[in-house]
């Protein structure tokens, strides 16, 4: 499992990062607080506080292709 910090600002974002997340065959994670949601779910991601960073778990160990593809929303 790979993890990093990430921020989705605008809806924009949050249809890009769920359109790219979507074409994994692995489980994608955001964590906001003590809330995880699915991060393939654009209804999930609005649910959640988009004003601060989020947590993105993706369950892979292709830390590489995951950063390479999301690298627009790693902050830190």
């Amino acid at each position: 499992m790979v993890e990093f910090k990430v921020k989705i600002s605008t809806i924009n974002d949050v249809k890009k990062f769920v359109n790219t997340v979507s074409k994994y065959d692995f489980d994608v994670d955001l964590i906001s607080g003590r809330y995880a949601i699915d991060a393939k779910s654009i209804m999930g991601i609005f649910s959640i506080d988009l004003s601060k960073e989020l947590v993105m778990k993706a369950h892979t160990d292709n830390a590489e292709m995951v950063k390479a593809d999301l690298s627009e929303y790693i902050v830190g």
